[in-house]
């Protein structure tokens, strides 16, 4: 990204023989992943053929997990179902499956593989080679696609059939890199430029400049536990089009899908060490993403994920000047005018709102509505909340599942109350869910809220429509641009002169019009 529109040339470098050239970074420039992790490469994955772990019964085929037992509590640990009961958590029945346990060794070690298999798979392979391995992992990952949905459903907790749709999601990234992979301007490819010089005492031109777009070297991913699947397929799909390895670091909350995708690589013909997973709790996270940033055989580090820990690995990637890609917090807009189809809005504003329970990075925190407007909205996408029926994501019928875990819960509760008592109006919700586990909350409305309220001017990650009013294009646009993150914004209005014109004024690198996502 680097001007605004989304774009995903991550990671292929353009030598000249005089520079390199790199995209800016702005505000707009969205940027891409998450967290970071760790304990032996060769024996990752608990063994999931035993009914112990509920994972393993949901699953036509178990071995998508591994076949190796990790059973030492110092060797692995474990992933927890996040819309578990109260009961579930504290009986354990919510642990769903143990991954190893790895740490900075384990990630010195799969970067040094990922080293050493990069000459093999940049210069001993085509592009064409490279386009059908991806082709065929998207094909495995289609076949497998029930399966990778319940893992993702069990370990994330968002609805089936949100899972079910992320896994089309994702593997459209594999086939669209597939795609890139042999186009002349992919890896291996280029362009020829007039020269600006000349022969000396003539006007001549002396030569061509010649760009030659080349892979980057071994990649460093790390994704969040939001998108278990696209997150890495987004990231991971580019880099083996263009013949870097990689190195992946999943979140400590979502591992099992990463290891699913990589037993369906190994499948599908990648290579041993061209697309390495390294699986970490939350505490070895941090010295595995200090390893990723410090190494200096990593050249390129892709993150999704929190504005600090953006900052964080920009810093510590500073010393060996690593390229990065970064996709951090969010806080989008969503403008309803008064010439909007309200209806349109408001279902809109429902699949902006509440996929995946409000716990996107381009999800709608800040409602701005007009004032002659806000009535007949708020009382029609009231009744659409009404309608979202909230429980484990694995249920028939369920629309919404829980939130990440309860320190989630507990922000976007204090979050309610602080808006609150500080005049807000709750119309909906408004309270964790108790009677169904510690990490779920409401669907939640609150109408007449202030700029200075926590759930107004930071990221909720929740289910919670915050609605400030505006009378005049120039306040809602002051309104929608007043935020230090810039990465999606939404607004409806049938004013094809006002669509050109506010979407190009909005400081956001996606903006949707009369649209939700």
């Amino acid at each position: 990204p680097g001007t605004g529109k989304l774009q995903y040339f991550f990671y292929v470098w353009n030598k000249t023989m005089m520079m390199l050239i790199s995209p800016p970074l702005s505000k707009r420039s969205t940027i891409l992943a998450y967290c970071l992790a760790t304990k032996s490469i060769n024996h990752r994955v608990a063994s999931f053929s035993s009914s112990h772990y509920p994972v393993a019964s949901a699953l036509k085929d178990p071995s998508l997990l591994g076949d190796l037992t990790v059973s030492d509590v110092d060797t692995a640990f474990d992933v927890i179902d996040p819309g578990a009961s109260a009961g579930e958590l504290s009986d354990g029945s919510a642990v769903i499956g143990r991954v190893g346990l790895m740490g900075r060794d384990d990630a010195k070690a799969a970067i040094d593989k990922a080293s050493m298999a990069l000459k093999g798979w940049r210069d001993g392979t085509t592009a064409l080679q490279r386009s059908s391995i991806l082709s065929k992992w998207s094909s495995l990952i289609k076949e497998n696609s029930e399966d990778i949905a319940k893992i993702m459903t069990m370990e994330s907790g968002k609805p089936l059939h949100e899972s079910r749709g992320e896994v089309n999601y994702g593997t459209s990234f594999l086939d669209y890199y597939a795609g890139e992979a042999i186009r002349p301007n992919a890896a291996g490819g280029g362009f020829l430029s007039p020269t600006p010089f000349t022969h000396p005492g003539t006007s001549a031109p002396r030569g061509k400049i010649m760009a030659v777009y080349e892979a980057v070297g071994v990649c460093a991913l790390i994704t969040p536990w939001n998108f278990p699947i696209a997150m890495i397929t987004r990231k991971a799909g580019p880099a083996l089009a263009a013949g870097c390895t990689t190195v992946l670091k999943p979140s400590e909350l979502t591992p099992l899908t990463a290891v699913a995708l990589e037993t369906l690589a190994k499948r599908a013909g990648v290579p041993d060490g061209v697309f390495e997973v390294i699986t970490a709790d939350k505490g070895l996270t941090r010295e595995v993403g200090d390893e990723f940033c410090t190494n200096p055989i990593v050249k390129k580090i892709s993150f999704t994920g929190s504005t600090p820990v953006g900052k964080l690995l920009m810093k510590l990637s500073s010393d060996t000047m690593k390229r990065l890609s970064l996709e951090l917090g969010g806080n989008a807009a969503f403008i309803v005018f008064q010439d909007a189809d309200i209806d349109q809005a408001v279902d809109a504003a429902m699949a902006s709102k509440f996929r995946n329970a409000g716990q996107t990075c381009v999800c709608a925190d800040r409602f701005i509505i007009h004032k002659s407007v806000e009535d007949e909205f708020v009382t029609k996408l009231a009744g659409k909340v009404k309608q979202i029926s909230v429980g484990h994501g694995l249920k028939k019928g369920i629309t919404m599942g829980p939130v990440i875990t309860s320190d989630a819960v507990d922000n976007l509760k204090e979050k309610v109350e602080e808006a609150i008592a500080q005049g807000a109006k709750c119309v909906i919700g408004g309270s964790p869910l108790t009677n169904l586990g510690p990490n779920y909350f409401e669907p939640t409305i609150l109408t007449n809220t202030k700029e200075s309220d926590l759930v107004w001017c930071t990221e909720n990650f929740g289910p919670i429509v915050a609605i400030k009013t505006f009378e005049t294009e120039e306040e809602a646009l002051a309104l929608a641009n007043n935020s230090p993150v810039g990465l999606a914004s939404y607004f409806c209005t049938k004013d094809l002169s006002r669509s050109f014109r506010f979407s190009s004024s909005l400081e956001s690198g996606i903006v949707g019009l009369n649209e939700g996502i």
